[in-house]
């Protein structure tokens, strides 16, 4: 029986520690969903891009420039989750989503569906968010 307690202590702490990068993964998720425009099927692309962002197993948003952002979501068995880098197919200038992929390693992982992020706003939000209110005056 005393073997059996530590046991399940430290999976029910493994659990809870598992669980903090998930929430936070499904926040920052949920944030860029939030800005997310309709579906479109298709964004120019001059050939790279600033940085990215993996949000999920089949989800990433990619920079174009500082301020044009776009979501991807590719085809599974795809993973992003730990990719160091990823690459986008083209095709004269532009990402197609259901014929351009995403290539994460040797895998070239189709484009199910793009979405414009309206990541100008929502840095606009953050920033607004994140200011202290004013000092209150009592009388």
């Amino acid at each position: 029986m005393r073997r059996t307690i530590p046991a399940a202590v430290l999976l029910a702490l493994l659990g809870a520690c598992s669980s903090v990068p998930y929430a936070r993964q499904q926040q920052t998720h949920d944030r860029f969903m939030a800005y997310a425009g309709p579906p479109v099927d298709q964004f120019t692309w001059l050939g790279h891009f600033d940085s990215w962002q993996s949000l999920s197993r089949s989800e990433l948003v990619v920079f174009t420039t500082p301020w044009d952002a776009y979501y991807l979501k590719i085809w599974l068995p795809c993973d992003t989750r730990f990719a160091n880098r990823v690459g986008l197919s083209s095709t004269a200038r532009t990402v197609y989503s259901r014929l351009d992929s995403v290539i994460v390693g040797r895998d070239r992982c189709p484009i199910e569906e793009i979405r414009p992020i309206d990541y100008r706003r929502m840095r606009a939000d953050l920033r607004r968010d994140a200011k202290p209110p004013p000092p209150q005056v009592t009388k």
